[in-house]
C-alpha cells in the first residue's frame, strides 16, 4: 500500500534508506524565466509610488516565485526497499511490471491509455514517463505514473528489464 504518512524513515535500517537512484524534476529553463518575469511584474503596481519601493517589491516577488518553484519540485528516489515519488512512497515488494515510455508511447499513456485512479507525478516539460504497476491488494491504485528525464536509469534502479517503449500502453 502506498504510504505518505505511515512508517517513519527511522523504521527502516540505514542501508534500506540509501538511495540507489535520485532525481529532482526541476522546472524547465523557460519556467524559471517566466517565474522571474511574473515576480518582477508584481512591482509594476508600486513603481508609481516609489522607485525604491518598486525595486524592493520586485526583489521580494522574484524571491517568492523562485522559492515556490524550488519547494514544489518533486524528487524521485529509489532505495533498496522503497520507491518515493514526490510525497508518496511505496515498498518495492508491492511493485509489479515497470515500463518507461517516450515519445508517442508517453503521449498514449497520458492520453487514451490514462487511468484516472492512478497516482501521477507528471511534469509537462519532461517528456518521458515511467509506469509502475502496484500489486498490493489493499491499495486501490492500479499503477503510478511519473515523469523522469532518465527513464533508463529509473528502470535499472528498479530492476526492470523492460525496454523503453516508444509505442503503446503499459497496462490495459
Amino acid at each position: 500500500m502506498s504510504d505518505t504518512s505511515g512508517l517513519s524513515a527511522e523504521a527502516s535500517s540505514p542501508a534500506e534508506q540509501v538511495p540507489v537512484y535520485s532525481e529532482k524534476l526541476w522546472p524547465a529553463w523557460w519556467l524559471w524565466v517566466a517565474g522571474v518575469l511574473l515576480g518582477a511584474s508584481i512591482s509594476l503596481i508600486f513603481f508609481p509610488i516609489s522607485v525604491t519601493f518598486g525595486l524592493i517589491t520586485a526583489v521580494i516577488g522574484i524571491a517568492l516565485v523562485i522559492f515556490g518553484l524550488v519547494i514544489t519540485t518533486p524528487r524521485i528516489e529509489v532505495s533498496k526497499e522503497w520507491l518515493r515519488v514526490g510525497r508518496a512512497r511505496i515498498q518495492r515488494v508491492h511493485l509489479g511490471k515497470i515500463v518507461a515510455h517516450t515519445g508517442d508511447a508517453a503521449r498514449e499513456q497520458l492520453g487514451p491509455g490514462f487511468d484516472a485512479s492512478s497516482y501521477q507525478c507528471i511534469r509537462g516539460w519532461i517528456g518521458p514517463v515511467v509506469t509502475v504497476q502496484i500489486l498490493d491488494p489493499q491499495d486501490a491504485t492500479p499503477y503510478w505514473i511519473f515523469s523522469t528525464r532518465k527513464p533508463n536509469a529509473v528502470l535499472q534502479a528498479l530492476g526492470s528489464r523492460e525496454p523503453v517503449q516508444e509505442h503503446g500502453v503499459s497496462f490495459e
